[in-house]
This record gives C-alpha cells, structure tokens and sequence, in this order.
C-alpha cells in the first residue's frame, strides 16, 4: 500500500487511473440507482455488450483508414445511444418479445464488434482493455470526456429528478400527473448508454452491471430516500474502485476484477447483516409502545 501511495504522488498514468475510477462513480452511482429502481439491469447489460461493435468499427476504421481523431470511445458513445434508443422504441411501441430482441442486439453487437477487432490490423490491446477493464491506460483526455459526460449526467439528473424517479416508480401515475413517460425513460436509457460508456473503462464491459448495481444494492439496504441512495452509492463506487486501484497494484492483479470482487464481499456481508438484525429490530419494534 506504502507503494501505491508513493505512486500515485509521482506517477501521471496513475493519477488518472484513480481519478477515472472516482469520477465513474459519480455517474454510476447516480445512474445506477434509477437502473435499479426500474428493474433495467438487463437492459443495461445488453447495450454495455453491444458498445463493442461500435468500438471494433471505430478502432478498423482509424486504423485502416488513417484517422487517428476517430477514437474507440467514439464509437462506443455513438452505438450505445443508438442502442438504448433502439431498445426504448423496441420497449414502448413495437409487439415482439422485448427480451427476445433485447437479447438479439446483445449478441449481434458483440458478434460485429468480434469481426471488426479480428479484421484490424495489430493487436488491438487497448479494445481488450475496455472488454475486461483496465484503468491504468486512461489518459488524461479520457478523463476530460468522462468529467464532461459526469455534468451532463448532473445536470439532467438535477433538471428531471422528480419526473424520472415518478417514471420509475409507477408509469402509470406519472402519465396521470402530465409527466411525459416516453420522454423520460428514453432519457433514461441515454443516461444509462452514457454511463456504461464511462464505466467500462474501469471494469470493462463484462463486469460493468455489477459496479452499476451493487453500490445502489448496499445504499438500500440503509437508505429508502432516492437521492440519499445516489449519493452513498456513488461514495461506495469511489471506495470500491480505489480499493481495487490500491490492492491491485503492488501484486499486478486486474484492477477491474479486484474491485468487482470488493463490491460483491461488501454486498454478501451487508445481506448477512441485514439477515441477523432483522430479528432483533423486529424483537426491538415490537416492544416500542411509543
């Protein structure tokens, strides 16, 4: 630990890595909670998954074609919109199986991101670092997109708060009060596309839902205000991503691997928790007269 601290004062490559991994939880904590509220994981799942072939056709066509401004991360935010509103018009208009064609764009996402990685020219180590995670290659200009990604996602979360946690709670009284359903979980899924974007550059794609998921998962599990959830879990995402950045340095371990596990110890010792103080709140409760 002594190294990593020593490190990290001394090492730019390193500071951006810490910094990315707070920065991430920002949006996911914030994101992750209304993912959890309306029961969307699966959704998130499927457009994380079908991010790869927008960053397999960005990194072919940079590569091949000689455009060094045309960036993995392009390409990801590009195909990760268009998939989450792909899924949302799926979702609220269209009468095939949503699950069904969730689960189509999933693997043919993952299917044209495979082709395109194999037909690049090169080994393509930094598309494997966003397919598993690997934090230590942020650069300073990622960092810059991800803050700027953060404010939006505070902004709108600022502006609509009210209108999208009504939609997440009940569509159907939310549309009774004038809110606009359609609008807001559209929006929704955006906010979730350009999370995912952001957070798999610290855990990568394959592990992306558990970092959206198990902060919010603790939170309520002590909290049942919605912003109160936002804001522990998005303080447990940066624990969690900086416990993983410190503990994986020294022995070379997966950062993003290392943290998911941290999380997920984290989440098995709160429903233990919860498990044995649920009798003695009950015992508790019931001889309160008050």
């Amino acid at each position: 630990m002594s190294t990593f601290v020593k490190d990290l004062l001394e090492l730019e490559f390193l500071q951006n890595a810490f910094f990315a991994g707070i920065l991430c939880s920002i949006a996911s904590g914030i994101v992750g909670t209304y993912v959890v509220l309306k029961r969307i994981t699966y959704i998130a799942a499927a457009i994380s998954h079908c991010i790869l072939g927008g960053l397999g056709a960005a990194r072919y066509f940079s590569v091949v074609y000689d455009l060094p401004w045309l960036r993995p991360v392009y390409g990801a935010i590009f195909t990760a919109l268009a998939s989450a509103l792909l899924i949302g018009y799926i979702s609220l208009r269209a009468k095939e199986r949503e699950d069904t064609v969730i689960s189509a764009l999933w693997a043919v996402g993952m299917a044209i991101g495979v082709l395109f990685i194999f037909k690049t020219p090169g080994y393509n180590e930094d598309l494997m670092s966003y397919l598993f995670g690997n934090i230590l290659m942020v650069s300073r200009e990622d960092l810059y997109l991800i803050a700027g990604l953060d404010l939006l996602v505070i902004g709108l979360t600022y502006t609509f708060y009210y209108q999208t946690v009504a939609v997440c709670f009940d569509e159907e009284f939310a549309r009774t009060r004038g809110v606009a359903v359609e609008f807001y979980y559209l929006l929704l899924l955006c906010l979730t596309a350009l999370t995912v974007v952001l957070t798999v550059s610290v855990v990568g794609i394959i592990m992306v839902i558990a970092l959206l998921s198990l902060p919010v998962a603790i939170s309520s599990r002590f909290f049942a205000s919605v912003w109160k959830i936002m804001i522990a879990s998005t303080l447990l995402g940066m624990l969690f991503t900086s416990s993983g950045l410190a503990l994986s340095y020294a022995p070379d371990l997966p950062s993003g691997a290392l943290t998911i596990v941290i999380a997920g110890v984290a989440y098995f010792l709160t429903l233990i928790w919860s498990a044995f103080s649920r009798p003695t709140l009950a015992k508790s409760n019931a001889g309160n007269t008050d």
